[in-house]
């Protein structure tokens, strides 16, 4: 017997007897959230388009998943300009998804399976066929000064032009002329979302009843949409007219770029955050009537520095969980072990020590995982995002290793891909790819409809790649899922500590440890073999039992490993526990 496997035995009763004392979790603590962007995740009535019923006949899938929470993108009236990011009724259900009935059945269901609703909220804009902007037009002062408005500037020629050279975040100018009214209003986004003016009480106030109108519904909570573009820069501190952004330092040679500028007047502001602990304020309002919490989320694409201020100043609570994009931001398929441990240490390092960080690999907004960094990663990139210390989020369709689908330009609908007007690179920018139907099954449109037509073409290969083929296999990235649910649920999860570190540039590992128990996660990112050395954690000697593979790996849960010379295969990934006896 070696020396060293003798100091693992020696230290096991030192292990076993430490008691750490932990808190209850509450239930957003522990849950995963699911989003579904409801225009694609099921069709109830055959019209392409996917709805509520068709969300509430699917109720049962995410609780066979593991999941207690759903967060719903937009599922406002709108004119659809964005898909449900234009919205000209906060308080109305879209016609294309269902009514107010619906809704309400949804959320009665919901219930019955202990499952959370999350609805998106869309603070920055509404929608220029909204009855507020139309009212502005007509002259109503109260909903005139909703929106953000100036005057344009002529030029030698006497031609008019825009206040200054704000860009919006979909290209082009960020303003529009209103001849109704004689002013450029501001839109940060599409030209149909007027930004909402937040300097205004009266629109800070409006859009506290939105949140109240919901939650009197019984939803859990929001994700609040684009909050690092709430407030402009106070224009009274610059004479009265917005000033000029500077040109970025590695700006893009395209002066229509949203990424040509430093958006340091339109982005980012102190007053965001106010208002954010505002709306805690609102939410922990009915936390004090009935017990219950009712989280918020925010999504913000800023550094870790402004990232963490969401959380709260140390006096005033904010969102309880400000969305952590490193996954997506900052590593992908070609990103070293490293690099993917530097970006994951980067949350855990600036958050508060007693908040939670929280893991997202994909959205509505970028491509997919299995497309962004590799169908044979799924399951890695799963096992990260379940199994580090925090909260996990899943968008539909990570869970099954779905792929971005081909939406030619003639079917591209994404504002981001069609304003570039070239047919030919409007792929690099579009969202339509990874917002293609989810697939349930072979069968046509993936059973995602019934209709001719989807809204956007379902994805090639979802004759093989299919939530019902996958259930009935035994290794399937839907069964790894599962499992990693129910693995999340135990106590060296949920309240272990955590290491990690990169042993080579191929592999990244980590460990979670507590009570006794010691697991260690092992993910090769490359195509390469290796035999590594997992002794570099302390007390991880002896063997360790396989509990868990990606669908490729030749390992099956109950093999064993020498931790000091652990074999790993190209893009294998494992979740592995320390044995302390010799068998």
């Amino acid at each position: 017997m070696s020396a060293k496997w003798r100091i693992g035995i020696i230290l096991l009763p030192v292990l076993v007897l430490v008691q750490c004392q932990v808190k209850e979790l509450d239930w957003w603590e522990k849950t995963v959230f699911y989003q579904i962007y409801p225009r694609s995740f099921k069709d109830s009535d055959g019209d392409g388009i996917g709805d509520l019923n068709g969300i509430t006949d699917s109720l049962e899938y995410l609780k066979e998943l593991g999941v207690g929470a759903t967060w719903l993108s937009p599922i406002f009236k709108s004119p659809m300009y964005d898909f449900g990011y234009d919205i000209s009724d906060f308080y109305a259900i879209q016609e294309e998804y269902g009514t107010m009935e619906d809704f309400e059945r949804l959320l009665q269901k919901a219930k019955e399976l202990d499952i959370k609703i999350v609805l998106d909220f869309v603070p920055n804009h509404g929608s220029n066929e909204s009855v507020w902007f139309e009212e502005a037009l007509k002259g109503h002062e109260k909903y005139y000064n909703y929106f953000v408005w100036e005057d344009g500037v002529e030029d030698e020629n006497g031609k008019l032009n825009p206040p200054n050279n704000w860009v919006s975040v979909f290209r082009k100018s960020a303003w529009e002329y209103r001849k109704e009214v004689g002013k450029y209003y501001l839109h940060q986004f599409v030209i149909g979302q007027p930004d909402l003016n937040y300097r205004n009480p009266e629109v800070v106030e409006e859009m506290k009843n939105v949140i109240r109108f919901w939650l009197d519904k019984g939803i859990a909570g929001f994700r609040v949409d684009a909050i690092a573009h709430l407030f402009e820069v106070d224009k009274t501190l610059f004479g009265g007219k917005y000033p000029d952004e500077p040109l970025a330092q590695n700006r893009e040679i395209d002066p229509d770029n949203y990424d040509y500028l430093d958006h340091i007047y339109t982005k980012d502001h102190e007053e965001t955050f106010e208002m954010v602990y505002q709306w805690r304020d609102v939410l922990d309002e009915y936390k004090a009537k009935d017990g219950f919490t009712r989280v918020m989320m925010t999504e913000a694409y800023s550094s870790p520095q402004i990232t963490m201020k969401y959380f709260g100043d140390g006096v005033r609570a904010g969102a309880q969980m400000p969305f952590n994009f490193v996954l997506i931001s900052e590593v992908s398929g070609s990103s070293t072990a490293a690099e993917l441990k530097y970006a994951l240490d980067k949350f855990l390092t600036f958050k508060p020590v007693d908040k939670l960080a929280n893991w997202v690999a994909g959205n509505h907004d970028n491509n997919r995982v299995a497309s962004r960094y590799s169908v044979e990663l799924v399951d890695g990139l799963n096992m990260i995002v379940m199994l580090l210390p925090g909260i996990a989020v899943t968008y539909m369709g990570e869970e099954i290793g779905m792929v971005d689908g081909y939406v030619s330009w003639e079917d591209t609908v994404d504002p981001s891909g069609c304003n570039t007007d070239d047919p030919i690179n409007y792929w690099t920018v579009s969202r339509d790819p990874e917002r293609t139907p989810f697939q349930w099954n072979s069968e046509k449109n993936a059973g995602f409809s019934t209709g001719d037509k989807t809204w956007l073409p379902v994805a090639e290969g979802y004759e093989t790649l299919n939530v019902e083929i996958q259930k009935s296999t035994s290794r399937s990235h839907l069964n790894v899922y599962k499992q990693l649910t129910r693995l999340r649920n135990e106590p060296v999860f949920r309240y272990g500590r955590f290491e990690s570190v990169a042993l080579n540039p191929d592999i990244f590992a980590f460990k979670r440890w507590h009570d006794g128990e010691i697991y260690v996660t092992v993910i090769n990112l490359k195509n390469r073999d290796h035999t590594i050395d997992l002794t570099y954690f302390e007390h991880v000697v002896g063997h360790l039992e396989v509990v868990l593979t990606d669908i490729r790996s030749k390992k099956v849960p109950g093999d064993l490993l020498e931790a000091s010379q652990a074999e790993i295969v190209a893009h294998e990934s494992l979740v592995l526990k320390v044995v302390h006896t010799l068998r």
